[in-house]
């Protein structure tokens, strides 16, 4: 008995002294955001972070980093192939990474080839315009385009196919227009494309409700329609949905986080189990109603199984709207 209690005080010391506990925390955490600064996966990030650390979740302050590149392709394959042991990270992620997985814009990797973590919060898409811009309604940007579709320039966060792409194709689509005949500018986030918009260099922005929630508020932009079914709350009461104005298009925006495959069951549990503790906390409900962004929380497992069931139907959608077959 005397030499157990003797071990136990000799191991109680060694970690005392180490700085390291037996349980796993992250004492470096990061988000990496798979856009440019600015944009929905900018935004996805600040909200782990902000509320994380508000919550008092967390000790050390979370780096935000950043790789561009394929909206998501590149950071999806940096993960993969040099961090996926790390448990530190978390990897931003939406259902419009989840779109560029199904129709393989991502490589030779699927949804298997990561560790889907959980989703902290919803959004809606959106077409806005420059408060100046000639349009006052969907239906007046609609009769231009039904005109000539190669008359307004449309851009958005990723290529043809991306889910800034999808929306409008989905809107024009319901018009009777080919989605294939609108001109399309890629961008790399959502970030990139609201400043292409303030420049002239684009007249329509295809995007997530949360990328232009400031905007809105000052007056800087005006949007045309929300892709919901029915009217979001609060700033965006006032502006009408797609199906008001008769066209039958929806587009919710989920936002979470993946991690490597590799990374060990106790790191991801530690992640996994720390949000579940976080949506329930007054703190997170404050940052994420801060960052215009509405409840949505999967977690662990549900996630994961939710996460491939929206590949499968993206990649369903993609095949109706003539992208792959």
């Amino acid at each position: 008995m005397k030499k157990s209690f003797s071990a136990l005080i000799i191991l109680l010391f060694v970690f005392s002294v180490s700085g390291k506990s037996l349980a796993f925390e992250p004492n470096r955490p990061e988000c990496l955001a798979a856009a440019k600064l600015g944009g929905g996966l900018d935004l996805t990030c600040r909200l782990a972070a902000n509320a994380l650390l508000a919550a008092n979740l967390i000790d050390t302050p979370m780096i935000v980093s950043y790789k561009p590149g394929g909206i998501g392709a590149v950071a999806y394959n940096h993960v993969v192939g040099v961090r996926n042991d790390d448990p530190q990270l978390i990897v931003a992620v939406s259902s419009g990474s989840t779109l560029n997985i199904a129709t393989k814009k991502f490589g030779r990797y699927d949804a298997n080839a990561v560790r889907w973590l959980g989703a902290l919060g919803a959004d809606y898409g959106i077409i806005a315009v420059r408060r100046d811009a000639p349009w006052q309604t969907l239906n007046d940007l609609v009769s231009v385009l039904m005109q000539n579709p190669r008359d307004i320039i449309i851009g958005g966060g990723g290529s043809v196919g991306s889910q800034d792409w999808m929306k409008t194709a989905l809107v024009v689509r319901a018009a009777k227009i080919d989605p294939k005949s609108i001109r399309y500018v890629a961008y790399e986030g959502g970030g990139e494309a609201v400043n292409a918009l303030f420049n002239g260099d684009i007249q329509v922005f295809p995007g997530d409700a949360a990328e232009v929630y400031e905007y809105l508020k000052s007056g800087e932009i005006r949007i045309l329609a929300v892709l919901s079914e029915t009217r979001l709350p609060g700033i965006f009461s006032n502006v009408p949905t797609a199906r008001e104005q008769g066209y039958p298009v929806d587009w919710a925006i989920w936002r979470g986080y993946y991690m490597g495959m590799d990374v060990s069951e106790e790191a991801y549990n530690w992640w996994a189990n720390t949000f579940r503790r976080l949506v329930n906390t007054e703190e997170f409900d404050k940052e994420r109603e801060k960052l215009g962004l509405y409840p949505f929380s999967l977690i662990g497992s549900e996630f994961d199984d939710f996460v491939k069931a929206s590949v499968r139907e993206q990649r369903q959608l993609a095949i109706d709207v003539g992208l792959i077959r």
